[in-house]
């Protein structure tokens, strides 16, 4: 199997978690409640994870025509949880798609900007994107049982 081929694995194991994760929380406001010391709840997560995906993935690599409002990623409250899991499908299909279209020669040339403030191959942004959807994802987690059952 190719990086390409683990990639899209990765990429579909862990956006489909991210669903599960928001569809899991009990009551729908919990999603937006601060616990303790968190400083982000868990639907500004899953809105920046999808805001951060469509970017630098369907943006950037498929041409999708996304435009990212960062700051409103961050900003918004509230957002009922049918829209969160429609962005989480939508950023599913693009990533998807995009990943399904790229070659090892693709892969092995630079990512078009310098996102991380210096040049990388886009398979070293694609690794780096992979482990920052991981770890928001365990925040998430975090933020959706300590909510409590």
């Amino acid at each position: 199997m190719g990086l390409n081929e683990t990639l899209i694995k990765i990429y579909d194991r862990d956006i489909s978690k991210l669903r599960e994760e928001v569809e899991a929380y009990g009551d729908e406001p919990d999603l937006w409640k601060k616990q303790g010391d968190q400083p982000n709840a868990g639907g500004t997560l899953a809105l920046h994870l999808c805001g951060n995906l469509r970017h630098f993935i369907g943006a950037i690599l498929g041409s999708s025509g996304y435009v990212r409002d960062r700051d409103a990623e961050f900003a918004m409250r509230n957002v009922p949880r049918a829209e969160i899991l429609k962005a989480i499908d939508e950023t599913h299909e693009v990533v998807s798609t995009t990943l399904a279209n790229l070659t090892d020669a693709d892969l092995a040339k630079p990512y078009p900007i310098e996102a991380l403030g210096y040049p990388m191959t886009t398979e070293y942004f694609l690794v780096h994107l992979a482990g920052h959807l991981s770890y928001h994802l365990g925040q998430i987690n975090y933020h959706r049982r300590s909510m409590g059952p």
